[in-house]
């Protein structure tokens, strides 16, 4: 079975965006290893799982990203060419390239995704979006990215919890731009 894996930046303080969706807290100078860390972790992943909202700034920044020849890399190319699957109360169809909008049950259509032949999922956001999936216990494996920096108020995932989720750290690495990354797995007693 294949597995789900988050990437997400996160705050400091815990939030994944300003209360208003703001990203202006995000380090963008990221070093090589970084990159690198990344980059591999991209190249584990054969299907990208998005909540509507960030599927509407996500595929079109990418696409853009990958069709300017001044902006293109492998990185923008990787994430216009992976299917995506954007989970959706309001959508019924996509309009946009390689993605499908998914109005099934949460845990019922997240199940049958990893079910299905392939390498591991990935899942970047939104917020309300990862909240559902964390609340599911649907998440194989977490990796946070902490920026070094407090918001003091925005958008968490980790609120809708109604249980306490035991988490193993599985590995922490601390980079030069500043940013620390922690993957976490559930912990299963």
């Amino acid at each position: 079975m294949r597995k789900l894996k988050l990437q997400m930046q996160i705050t400091l303080d815990g939030f994944v965006a300003g209360s208003n969706g703001e990203m202006d807290w995000l380090v963008w100078n990221w070093d090589e290893e970084l990159q690198q860390y990344v980059g591999a972790l991209t190249e584990s992943v054969d299907d990208i799982l998005l909540g509507r909202v960030l599927a509407e700034g996500f595929i079109p920044t990418w696409k853009a990203r990958a069709d300017n020849p001044e902006t293109a890399d492998a990185a923008a190319h990787t994430f216009v060419n992976l299917p995506k699957h954007v989970f959706s109360k309001t959508l019924i169809t996509s309009e946009w390239e390689n993605a499908s909008v998914i109005n099934g049950d949460l845990v019922a259509e997240v199940e049958r995704l990893k079910g299905q032949p392939g390498r591991d999922l990935i899942v970047y956001g939104g917020a309300s979006f990862v909240s559902d999936l964390i609340k599911h216990n649907l998440i194989d494996d977490y990796y946070l990215f902490v920026n070094p920096v407090a918001i003091g108020k925005g958008m968490p995932i980790f609120a809708s919890l109604d249980h306490k989720a035991n988490l193993t750290l599985v590995e922490g690495k601390t980079f030069s731009c500043g940013i620390i990354g922690l993957h976490y797995q559930p912990k299963h007693d």
